[in-house]
């Protein structure tokens, strides 16, 4: 559906128009136009292929969705895709925002996110003088918007991470810390997959040669750019220390089988001497001294317990139990 449908002219909103009128308002030489969708039908999409003269190939790729965030060229035209990474029950909803950039309008086209764009159109609407730099400045301060919601997932990660951290040497949450951690990396890489491509695409909208809608707002894109470069690093130390962190948690499982392995070894060895000695006295030979001894049995009792006790003494001293 239209979200919202409006003519700028010198920096300052005019009125909310028809889509139908939209080519009439492009003729105008200081004015641009900044319509916004969101889950359009396809009949919708067709009508602002004819009022913007977009090409299919990017209508297209609009339509299906489900694209790699990028920047392509369509004589006057930009189109860019970015990713809309949301938060939704302990997992994270990747939706796409699809922005058609041409000298006198923006069109931006949302899908798969609840997220809108309205505090985006009120900051622009209350800087008329950045306004004026027109259909770039607006791109801008999109894409400004999507980034911006990449800091709190990666502060949400951090802390869970650090979290994570202080359980690693608790005894028996190794198992518990290595499923926490796979799914906090399979999350991080969610972000990855959204913030890498989309630096590529700031790159390309400063220094150097820019497409002419950006000429004149470099710097707002080297702002973004900049933003995006600390993300991916922020993500790249993150998923270091992920790594390290599952490594450690191995070594402690690793670690802890070693411990009940001795403890085991260690009672086993108890019950073996024991079972020996029993095994010995239990032979029932008609010739062994013990057997017609008053004090047989009870020595023989005493001499399996002391044994047992040796043993356990010289375990417990070693750290086996």
């Amino acid at each position: 559906m239209i979200i919202n449908c409006i003519a700028y002219e010198n920096g300052r909103k005019l009125a909310h128009i028809d889509v139908e009128s939209i080519s009439d308002w492009l003729a105008r030489p200081d004015a641009f136009v900044w319509v916004a969708l969101q889950d359009p039908a396809e009949d919708e999409l067709l009508q602002m292929q004819e009022e913007f003269g977009l090409h299919d190939l990017a209508v297209e790729d609009a339509r299906k969705g489900l694209q790699r965030p990028k920047i392509e060229e369509y004589g006057d035209t930009l189109f860019v895709v970015m990713h809309l990474v949301e938060p939704a029950g302990g997992d994270l909803q990747v939706g796409e925002l699809a922005v058609f950039v041409g000298h006198n309008f923006v069109l931006s086209v949302r899908t798969r996110s609840q997220l809108g764009f309205l505090g985006v159109r009120q900051r622009c609407e209350r800087e008329p003088l950045l306004l004026r730099l027109g259909a770039g400045f607006v791109f801008y301060a999109l894409m400004d918007a999507v980034v911006d919601r990449y800091f709190p997932l990666i502060d949400a990660f951090e802390l869970e991470l650090e979290g994570i951290e202080e359980q690693i040497f608790d005894r028996g949450a190794s198992r518990g810390n290595i499923e926490r951690l796979y799914d906090l990396k399979r999350r991080t890489t969610v972000l990855r997959h959204a913030v890498g491509p989309l630096l590529e695409v700031a790159g390309k909208l400063h220094g150097g040669r820019v497409p002419e809608v950006c000429t004149g707002v470099q710097e707002y894109f080297r702002d973004v750019h900049d933003h995006l470069a600390r993300i991916n690093n922020s993500i790249d130390t993150m998923r270091d220390t992920i790594g390290t962190a599952i490594q450690v948690n191995l070594s402690m499982v690793t670690i802890e089988e070693s411990e009940t392995t001795k403890r085991l070894a260690a009672w086993a060895a108890i019950f073996a001497v024991s079972t020996a000695l029993a095994g010995i006295w239990g032979m029932n030979f008609e010739h062994m001294p013990e057997l017609k001894w008053a004090f047989g049995y009870p020595m023989a009792l005493a001499v399996i317990f002391s044994a047992g006790a040796v043993l356990y003494w010289r375990f417990r001293k070693a750290g086996w139990l």
